[in-house]
């Protein structure tokens, strides 16, 4: 059987519902850049058959920056980074408001809430909660929020404020997780996604790619993201930021990305599957065949890095003859660059609840995770 006939078998696989073998997953990783076409060409009957052209586009705001005791080797955030990032408390409502504003001026469906640190305080929970309420009254967005570790009862309190989904990503498999990370567990990172499916809420994980992972590692973290039935899969690449612990890594070429999105979309047939944090810097002028396997990605600045200016993303989008998906609320104007609101103060004052730090502050006990929608 020819490589072409082969990717084409996998498409035929992953329609019909059934996964592929280690082997055959291993061989899209592993496949000649000459069949590259034929292998996205494949890919993209998968995602046709489940997405149509339609592209789905977030915005992400950083809530809260900075301030974490986490040791995640690729997180200007982190307790060990040197990285030169605005480090802030919880924005105030006005502030996450008008970043919804700008969200939809974007053409984003969805809204991405994230915060830094170990996990959020009851204050902090029901502070997004209710803003979650206004942004669902006032521009009708998606809303997933990516806030750290979950305590009992926190995805409760999410769910009725109006979070329609929470992110919490694997970020790499297993047998890779004690590289990247030490202070948490991947079992930690299963249980707040646990906690979030057992409160109604729709799951959001992914992974990041360029970390030191094997093929094996990925094949692993497809296979637990299918069994989480994640409904949204975000590949971040890996920005080696100046200042954290992988800043020398530099792993990818634009052809492994796009072998990486080609298997996941085999491996997750149903699930939205995004093109996330640093694509600019690792796809860079082969972006466009991305959706081809992705039918989604962020139209926004990332963490703590800067993403592609909205208007390239919506001309990309337009010259592929695919369409962007609006939101609940939509509106006839020109989608307008949204303004950046990194660093600006307005954030919760410093009072604390319940023995929780001061808003800003990480907590001192318990696992935890740190936010990372998009690096």
């Amino acid at each position: 059987m020819s490589h072409a006939a082969a990717y084409e078998s996998f498409a035929d696989t992953a329609l019909a519902g059934d996964s592929l073998s280690r082997e055959d997953a291993k061989s899209v990783l592993n496949a000649s850049d000459a069949d590259l076409l034929g292998l996205m060409h494949a890919a993209f009957r998968v995602r046709r058959a489940h997405f149509g052209t339609k592209v789905q586009l977030y915005y992400l705001k950083n809530a809260k920056s900075g301030l974490c005791p986490e040791d995640c080797r690729y997180c200007s955030q982190g307790r060990d980074s040197s990285a030169a990032i605005d480090k802030y408390p919880m924005l105030s409502a006005d502030r996450l408001l008008a970043g919804a504003a700008d969200a939809a001026k974007a053409g984003a469906k969805t809204y991405c809430i994230v915060a830094s640190g170990r996990g959020p305080s009851n204050r902090e929970v029901k502070h997004v909660a209710d803003v979650a309420t206004r942004i669902k009254q006032e521009h009708g967005l998606h809303i997933c929020a990516c806030l750290g570790l979950l305590k009992e009862g926190q995805a409760e309190v999410l769910k009725a404020g109006g979070v329609d989904r929470i992110n919490h990503n694997l970020n790499t498999g297993r047998g890779n997780h004690d590289e990247v990370v030490t202070t948490h567990t991947y079992d930690d990172r299963l249980a707040t996604l646990k906690k979030a499916r057992e409160a109604g809420l729709e799951l959001c994980s992914g992974l990041i790619v360029g970390m030191g992972e094997s093929s094996d590692d990925l094949i692993d973290a497809a296979h637990e993201l299918r069994e989480l039935q994640a409904e949204s899969v975000p590949i971040n690449f890996l920005h080696a930021i100046d200042g954290t612990m992988f800043e020398k890594r530099r792993e990818l070429d634009p052809r492994y990305c796009l072998k990486v999105l080609a298997l996941y979309r085999f491996l997750l047939p149903t699930a939205e599957l995004r093109v996330a944090g640093g694509r600019e810097v690792n796809l860079r002028s082969l972006q466009p065949l991305a959706l081809y396997a992705a039918n989604s990605l962020f139209v926004s600045d990332y963490l703590t890095t800067a993403g592609q200016a909205a208007s390239e993303d919506h001309k990309m989008i337009e010259d592929l003859g695919f369409e962007v998906v609006l939101s609940g609320v939509e509106s006839d104007a020109e989608f307008a660059e949204p303004e950046s609101a990194a660093g600006e103060p307005g954030g919760l004052s410093p009072q604390t609840d319940e023995g929780s730090p001061a808003a800003g502050a990480c907590e001192t006990s318990g696992a935890g995770v740190p936010a990372a929608c998009g690096v």
